[in-house]
């Protein structure tokens, strides 16, 4: 029995550098930085000042009314106008859509945090306790509610599942949601991620665990510089990213415009360390190799690559080492990139963004850059072409993007150019 093969019909995007994919691409295209000063909470005491922050996001020109706002945290709105987005741009409205066999794979690994820290001031506060706790915080900041109010709000009854695996959770719900489609439990899959955790809260416990830069405050559009010699840690970030993954031969009936195929995916564990990836990159390397399997494609096929590139001394070093041992001699010649230069690390949205960003890059034959990498480490065989700072024009029949989280999870997923 041949295999169903899976397509992406539908985009969305609520990020640091614009809330449509247009926008988005637009911007990173021309390595636009979307970090600043931090708006969301009074960072002025703390160590870290600056993050990737959604600005400007107008949640109710997507008809949501301000009183469902009202019991939707924030990673739940970003979610769901990420996906009204998409469901649009693929042809769905509530009603069509409600009677499609679809459902939906959402990533996001911390959820709520607007509402943890919330809901923690007020029980607490020497006046506070458990009777001063807003009704819904539990609801409202549990992980699951961003994909529930999803599948609630366009009425979708298939399975609606919320995928947890760090930074990984992007790529592993888009992986999960095409193993749906190709098993028949689904013929359309609205899959992606979403985070929302720009908090003193959160942002104090990272900075604590020494992963976040600390030494751009006053120059915040230069802090995230994956690959640098001068990197000091990744810069946080938000937001959410949707790809509408539909069946071949679903999407050619209706006659949906089709942006590019899923054609592979792969997983792995490191079992090795809570933060920290293996050194050696044996594991990683797995999820790349039983992606480019699954797609039924070499390493040489591959011309782009979006990089994890989350900036920190770990990470680039390792992932370099990955990339060098999955692709061999092609490495060489292999386009990579990191657009959290850009974007910053939108965590349990990454994986998506980054997938969007292949989609586009296939779309336009466009490379976007890693902006601030002014000198490349290459003392620690960080000594790829990692595309600094300027974007370039390239022939791309398929891409590869990496998402390394911690715990040990690493996904990988591989889009490739439709064709018939």
């Amino acid at each position: 029995m041949q295999r169903r093969r899976v397509v992406i019909t539908g985009l969305g995007a609520v990020t640091p550098v614009g809330n449509s994919p247009e926008e988005a691409w637009e911007a990173v295209k021309n390595g636009r930085s979307g970090v600043s000063k931090i708006t969301l909470f009074d960072a002025s005491d703390y160590q870290v000042q600056i993050a990737a922050e959604v600005k400007n996001l107008d949640v109710t020109r997507y008809g949501i009314e301000h009183r469902a706002l009202r019991k939707m945290a924030r990673f739940t709105q970003f979610l769901l106008c990420a996906s009204a987005q998409a469901l649009q741009d693929a042809g769905y409205t509530k009603e069509t859509i409600s009677k499609e066999k679809s459902g939906l794979v959402i990533g996001s690994c911390m959820g709520g945090m607007d509402v943890y820290e919330d809901s923690y001031k007020k029980y607490y506060d020497p006046n506070g306790g458990p009777s001063r706790l807003p009704p819904l915080s539990m609801p409202m900041l549990l992980s699951n509610e961003a994909a529930a109010n999803v599948s609630m709000y366009f009425d979708i009854h298939g399975p609606a599942l919320t995928i947890g695996t760090a930074c990984a959770s992007g790529s592993d719900a888009i992986g999960t949601a095409l193993d749906l489609i190709r098993s028949g439990r689904s013929d359309i899959c609205v899959a992606g991620g979403t985070e929302a955790s720009i908090t003193g809260f959160s942002i104090g416990c990272y900075s604590t665990l020494q992963a976040l830069s600390s030494h751009f405050n006053d120059a915040p559009e230069k802090a995230s510089r994956p690959f640098d010699k001068d990197r000091d840690g990744f810069v946080m970030g938000e937001g959410a990213a949707v790809l509408i993954l539909e069946e071949l031969e679903h999407a050619k009936k209706r006659g949906a415009k089709i942006y590019a195929e899923l054609a592979g995916y792969g997983s792995s564990s490191d079992a090795f360390h809570i933060t920290a990836p293996r050194k050696d990159g044996e594991i990683a390397k797995l999820a790349i190799e039983e992606a480019l399997r699954d797609a039924n494609l070499k390493p040489e096929d591959i011309q782009y690559y979006n990089a994890h590139g989350t900036s920190t001394r770990a990470n680039d070093i390792c992932e370099t080492k990955v990339l060098k041992m999955a692709f061999g001699e092609h490495a060489k010649k292999l386009h990579v990139s990191s657009t959290k230069s850009m974007t910053g690390h939108m965590i349990g949205a990454a994986g998506a963004i980054e997938a969007l960003f292949c989609v586009k890059a296939i779309n336009d034959n466009f490379v976007p850059p890693t902006i601030n990498l002014d000198n490349a480490d290459t003392e620690n065989g960080c000594d790829l072409d990692y595309t600094p700072n300027k974007g370039c024009s390239a022939e791309i029949n398929a891409t590869a993007s990496c998402s390394l989280g911690f715990g040990g999870h690493n996904a990988c997923l591989v889009i490739k150019k439709f064709t018939e």
